[in-house]
């Protein structure tokens, strides 16, 4: 099915491209935050059988898990005030134009992994991207099933700033665990810049934390669907999908 966005511009909704990590059961999946596994129980309780390979008539299971933990998380500006702000409340769309971007991190003389201002720079990132997606190097599939705990993963130099709001990005989404240093005595400086907390909140920007970016997905634009889990809560599982923009004139009926 296409969907146009212009005369000329289109996507074919039959081609998603998948950005996430799946949250899996037990002894498996990507961690971070010293988090141990997700657990998915089957309720067994009363007589009643939660589990068609035990007997019951139905698959009926307790899930616990940690959405900033656990799979490809979006978080909103609540993540990091008192205030409560469900990230479900961020949009009032979920379609945007966004460019992935590749990028190897410097490193610093303390061994840190850093995505610095200068690596954006060197990037083309248009003016009308409102989501940019960020796919760091090398690329292992090992991003699926890692865990990042006590690893100090690559972050962002808060200085990157300037470049996400010369182009007014809304909604940045990365394959790390998090945009800051896993230890920095709870400063959170590029969280803050981001959302401007506390002076005025942007309450419809979001980060996307822990997506992976298969490495024969070309960097470019793209249109983003960002689906999002509807929790009141400040981060929530979600689901990044991208669509190649195709150009073409628009036809009489669509098909």
């Amino acid at each position: 099915m296409r969907f146009y966005f212009s005369e000329s511009e289109f996507i074919d909704t039959q081609e998603p491209i998948d950005l996430s990590i799946p949250i899996r059961d037990h002894s498996k999946g990507v961690r971070a935050w010293y988090l141990d596994f997700p657990k998915f129980d089957a309720v067994m309780e009363n007589g009643f059988v939660g589990s068609v390979v035990k007997g019951g008539a139905v698959n009926f299971r307790n899930i616990q898990f940690n959405p900033h933990g656990h799979g490809t998380h979006t978080e909103s500006f609540g993540h990091i005030t008192p205030n409560e702000y469900p990230v479900s409340n961020c949009f009032a769309k979920y379609f945007f134009r966004a460019t992935l971007i590749s990028v190897l991190p410097e490193v610093l003389p303390n061994g840190d992994r850093v995505i610095t201002r200068k690596l954006l720079e060197e990037k083309s990132i248009p003016h009308e991207t409102e989501a940019l997606v960020v796919r760091t190097l090398p690329n292992e599939k090992e991003k699926c099933e890692f865990n990042y705990s006590d690893t100090n993963p690559i972050y962002f130099d808060v200085d990157c700033m300037s470049v996400l709001s010369s182009r007014e990005i809304a909604h940045l989404l990365v394959d790390i665990p998090s945009v800051d240093r896993e230890s920095d005595n709870g400063v959170l400086a590029f969280h803050h810049a981001f959302w401007n907390v506390p002076a005025n909140p942007a309450k419809h920007k979001t980060i996307t934390e822990l997506i992976f970016a298969h490495s024969d997905i070309l960097d470019g634009e793209y249109i983003l669907e960002l689906q999002v889990s509807n929790f009141e809560n400040d981060a929530a599982p979600s689901r990044p999908v991208l669509y190649k923009i195709k150009k073409e004139g628009r036809p009489s009926f669509l098909s």
